[in-house]
């Protein structure tokens, strides 16, 4: 049996997780002398809280390696294959520590696979490899579809400022501070892998106006586009896209991914995105 092991990079709510039956691990944020895990001692309402008084910008850290430590003594006496599914390598340390952990484990059958994508959208991906290994698909089965369907992802995202972004490294100063300088409200995606900007325009309701336009011209109208909408301290823009979306596209549910504070470090409060995915 192929057993999945994530992180909460994947937006995937912890109870989920543990119903997914899915070995789950937290990131680690960082306000200057205190660490907490995001996925049991610091939740996204109280990080937006913290984040806007905080006179200095949190840090993060993928899942330290000694985590995965009990997690791989458990599955390799079960003689289960294991099978871990990495945020993106260029955004997230996640693949790298995955790497280093299973390399004390040269015996079992480890697959660490690092995808270009991160958010709701990872966590669509996901859900469909515990389906498949549900369905008793191997690693090597698994692996081709995660693959697949990660490079037919389409990640797209506003922001109120460009600061976080700049100032934890994902994007430009250059970019930051024209986007400050003219004011500008850019559409974000994740291409390849890295946050990039994909159009500025003058106020944020142009944007939004151009990001539903996107969506609508670029998601198919079915279920099998696993539309989803998420957000960062935005649950009423959110609902009220998620609505727009389900008039729109005809796609009779959409949910609503609140991101975990490891993304919203880069991000910032007021964050909103969708994530779908195109046909083969």
């Amino acid at each position: 049996m192929v057993k999945i092991i994530a992180d909460t990079l994947s937006s995937i709510p912890v109870e989920e997780a543990k119903h997914l039956g899915i070995a789950y691990l937290p990131q680690i944020v960082i306000f200057g002398e205190e660490s907490f895990r995001d996925d049991s001692e610091i939740d996204s309402e109280t990080f937006i809280e913290r984040l806007k008084s905080s006179p200095i910008l949190p840090k993060t850290t993928a899942p330290y390696p000694h985590l995965y430590q009990p997690i791989f003594d458990e599955l390799t006496r079960n003689n289960d294959e294991i099978l871990i599914i990495c945020p993106s390598s260029k955004v997230s340390g996640t693949y790298g520590r995955a790497v280093v952990a299973a390399q004390e484990y040269p015996n079992s059958d480890i697959t660490v696979l690092d995808t270009p994508i991160i958010g709701a959208g990872l966590g669509s991906v996901i859900r469909m490899a515990v389906t498949m290994a549900s369905g008793g698909k191997s690693a090597s089965e698994i692996s081709k579809e995660v693959i697949d369907m990660s490079s037919r992802n389409r990640t797209y995202f506003l922001v109120d400022t460009l600061e976080y972004l700049q100032k934890g490294g994902r994007i430009g100063a250059a970019k930051a501070l024209l986007g400050s300088v003219l004011q500008v409200k850019p559409i974000l995606g994740i291409m390849d892998g890295e946050v990039k900007v994909i159009e500025s325009l003058r106020t944020r309701k142009k944007a939004l106006d151009r990001f539903i336009e996107m969506v609508i011209n670029e998601c198919p109208k079915t279920n099998s586009a696993f539309l989803n909408v998420q957000h960062g301290g935005a649950l009423e823009e959110a609902a009220s896209l998620s609505y727009l979306l389900i008039e729109k596209t005809g796609i009779r549910e959409i949910p609503i991914t609140n991101l975990p504070p490891a993304i919203l470090v880069h991000g910032g409060p007021g964050l909103l995105g969708v994530s779908f995915f195109v046909e083969k």
